[in-house]
């Protein structure tokens, strides 16, 4: 008899978070259905890597959707703004900073729920963290779990009984534990972006509170990230390092 494999939407962007995620969901035991989403973001390369992830994971299938927030706005990833760089630990963490994407995930996990209803998936892998990053608001528990009540009472599955269950299995762990997870896991990092202002030829700035976070979870995690960086600051490196141990 033929074992049938339960569907799972993944939110992969292709970046490092999300890349463990899908690993996660794959070894929940799920078929993975990647989603990715091109939304105007200056750093567009990461739609390439989250091809050449699902690929290397072997995801059952991967849908790229368009939608260009570009024509809002409103961020430094969606609009001429200046991308922050070299911001020390204690920095990052006093507010909200400008790459904050106005309803980005409510946006992409509204589109994740369409998906998983025309799939009959009842689970969606969703890569939110909020102990490394600046306080986004849509990466708390409290969004999360008010998405799911979106879900059970706004869609056809959720009328008939069946609730469909939003994943954030990284939501409580530290950038190094991420990349340790993932190591072993065997998820490809070579393959993922993190860059919030990679230059032309999509290498990684290295200065932006993305790049930093990232590098300080490798070295924080006891591994060499795979990922080459255009410039590194070790002083700054060195002091933000401190700061957050």
């Amino acid at each position: 008899m033929t074992q049938v494999v339960p569907k799972a939407v993944v939110l992969l962007s292709g970046g490092l978070d999300s890349a463990v995620t899908a690993a996660v969901a794959q070894g929940d035991g799920f078929g993975i259905h990647c989603l990715t989403i091109a939304y105007g973001q200056r750093h567009a390369v990461e739609v390439e890597r989250a091809q050449a992830v699902a690929r290397a994971l072997g995801a059952v299938a991967h849908v790229v959707v368009e939608v260009n927030l570009r024509a809002f706005g409103g961020s430094a990833l969606t609009a001429d703004m200046e991308v922050p760089k070299d911001h020390a630990f204690d920095e990052r963490c006093r507010q909200i900073p400008v790459t904050y994407v106005p309803a980005r995930n409510t946006i992409f996990l509204s589109l994740a729920l369409a998906y998983a209803e025309t799939l009959q998936a009842q689970t969606i892998y969703f890569g939110a963290n909020v102990l490394d990053y600046s306080g986004y608001p849509d990466c708390r528990p409290a969004f999360i779990q008010a998405f799911e009540t979106v879900a059970l009472l706004g869609t056809k599955m959720g009328a008939e009984g069946r609730r469909i269950e939003v994943r954030a299995p990284l939501l409580m762990l530290s950038k190094a534990e991420i990349v340790r997870r993932g190591q072993e896991l065997r998820v490809p990092f070579e393959l993922t972006h993190s860059c919030y202002d990679p230059g032309d030829s999509g290498m990684a700035c290295g200065h932006c509170d993305s790049c930093r976070i990232r590098r300080e979870g490798f070295r924080l995690a006891g591994f060499v990230d795979p990922v080459p960086y255009a410039t590194v600051v070790q002083a700054a490196d060195k002091a933000s390092a401190n700061a957050g141990d």
